[in-house]
């Protein structure tokens, strides 16, 4: 989590700001729900062909998803990974970009209402952002 201070010279450049960062997210989002299509699909096949094979060796699924993961302190390192490791991890991808848009498109929601502050001329704002995202803002008259 990063936490910073921002300064800006007017709310337009504020709402700029965030509208940037919510276009990037939905363009970064978009490339990534059109790789999950495609891993899902690869993934469905690849689950399809495992237990035909499964099936006809006259084996159970005792096999665990875990096997060939290893764990190095809070990292995760996943030996051999096949489709559903890359599925798994997209879908997590996917939500955290979809969290951010959410809470992306909430702030500059909240930020309507400086439109209405009129001239600001002398006035800077600066801006708490946790993860770019705007949490408080202070007005400093110069």
């Amino acid at each position: 989590m990063v936490v910073e201070i921002k300064e800006y010279t007017s709310a337009e450049e504020i709402a700029q700001k965030l509208d940037k960062d919510i276009a990037d997210t939905k363009s970064t989002l978009g490339e990534y729900l059109r790789r999950l299509d495609e891993i899902r699909t690869l993934a469905e096949k690849s689950k399809k062909i495992r237990e035909v094979v499964m099936k006809l060796a006259g084996k159970t699924k005792t096999a665990t998803e875990s096997l060939g993961e290893i764990t190095v302190g809070d990292l995760s390192i996943v030996l051999d990974a096949n489709p559903f490791h890359e599925l798994t991890a997209i879908e997590s991808v996917v939500r955290s970009h979809q969290e951010r848009l959410l809470v992306l498109q909430k702030a500059r929601e909240a930020l309507k209402w400086l439109d209405q502050l009129g001239d600001t001329e002398g006035l800077k704002y600066l801006v708490v952002q946790n993860e770019g995202v705007p949490e408080r803002i202070l007005f400093k008259i110069s």
